[in-house]
């Protein structure tokens, strides 16, 4: 807590106060004097701690609020664990009502109930000169409101943060918030660009349409991208298209294509570099997220059975899983089984980002499969699990 969060001092007049409040009409009414003085000089922590020497004072035990619970007598845990929970939700819906979320959070964090402060995160607007870090912090790294957490990066800190926000954070456990940030950044970049290239254009003296496209300013404006132009930051380009492809087909898909579209018209030395089966780049993205979209999928799909063709020529595999996992998405089961019965016949199913022999057997029912499975990878329990399924 800062300087400008510290609550003002009691001056030395209350102290003087207080011992004669305790020595004329003892603790009770000493205590609650001390609550109106800290309630007066907004301090907040000392009003919470003073509450519960309150409740220790009527149960008769230690009057000192930090002392740990387990030295208070049995009888008294809950009584005092319930003044505990009355005096979070007291001083933290004061500290609510005051728009101060990052205090609140700690109080009701406390007592294990983020209920109240996620009303008030999902009602927060900021004003234009907040410090809207805490409200990211508990929304996003508390997950009291993830989503409005990552809205608040995106919206007030900008692309390039908002990347940073979810590439640092394992979001594979909560496809729904992956898929809700991912697509956010799809629209906000493509509305950077398009925003960027109809400038572009207005400079050069060529009126565009408002309607105008993305795909159509990219097929017939070509000197847009002369002499290595690029009108957005490639890496955000680059991660942004990335993300895309963890998107089910959707209009956040069909915007993602229409980056690649631009992403493929850069000069090769601004397209970066990526590993098989995206080692084409933009191109190889296209091609992806065009299944994904159902479009062109049989021409689309032998383009990355090829890439598994020539990389398990090579003894390597993931080429392989990404195509496994297109055919998934494709909703060819029996094609997908193939396949993994070509290319991951002797891979645990746990190694691959795809799934394996055995659960895309498992989902077929072809249990002949798994045991031959098993038996390639020299597992015998795996080899006779996958025969006694069969016979059932």
């Amino acid at each position: 807590m800062d300087d400008s969060d510290s609550p003002a001092a009691l001056d030395a007049a209350t102290f003087e106060r207080l011992q004669q409040t305790l020595n004329a009409r003892g603790a009770a009414s000493a205590i609650d004097e001390l609550i109106a003085e800290l309630r007066k000089a907004e301090d907040f922590q000392g009003l919470f701690y003073a509450l519960l020497m309150k409740k220790r004072v009527e149960l008769g035990v230690s009057p000192f609020p930090t002392g740990p619970a387990s030295d208070l007598p049995p009888h008294t845990h809950e009584p005092y664990e319930q003044a505990i929970r009355e005096a979070g939700r007291h001083v933290g819906g004061i500290l609510l009502d005051r728009g101060d979320l990052g205090r609140a959070w700690g109080f009701f964090r406390l007592i294990g109930e983020p209920d109240p402060v996620r009303a008030a995160v999902e009602k927060y607007t900021p004003g234009p000169d907040d410090d809207v870090y805490p409200v990211i912090e508990i929304a996003w790294q508390h997950a009291v409101l993830p989503k409005k957490g990552f809205d608040l990066v995106l919206d007030r800190h900008g692309i390039c943060s908002a990347i940073t926000m979810v590439s640092s954070s394992d979001l594979s456990s909560n496809t729904e918030l992956r898929d809700y940030c991912f697509g956010r950044l799809v629209r906000a970049l493509h509305t950077q660009l398009l925003e960027r290239l109809k400038t572009d254009l207005v400079s050069r003296g060529v009126t565009i349409p408002p309607t105008a496209t993305l795909p159509q300013i990219v097929r017939g404006h070509p000197e847009l991208m002369a002499d290595d132009a690029y009108h957005i930051d490639t890496s955000h380009l680059s991660s942004v298209v990335q993300m895309s492809t963890h998107l089910s087909a959707g209009p956040e898909v069909n915007l993602a294509r229409e980056l690649c579209m631009y992403g493929r018209k850069l000069a090769p030395g601004l397209q970066g570099h990526n590993d098989p089966p995206f080692e084409e780049n933009y191109e190889d993205f296209l091609a992806y997220l065009n299944i994904i979209a159902g479009e062109k999928v049989d021409e689309n799909l032998s383009r990355f059975a090829a890439k598994a063709e020539r990389e398990a020529a090579e003894g390597a595999t993931y080429s392989a899983q990404v195509y496994v996992n297109l055919l998934v998405r494709a909703n060819r089961p029996a094609e997908a089984l193939a396949a993994a019965k070509k290319f991951l016949m002797r891979e645990e199913d746990r190694d691959l980002i795809c799934p394996g022999v055995n659960e895309l057997a498992r989902r077929a029912g072809d249990y002949a499969t798994i045991a031959e499975a098993a038996k390639t990878r020299n597992d015998p329990v795996g080899f006779l699990a996958g025969l006694i399924a069969g016979k059932k």
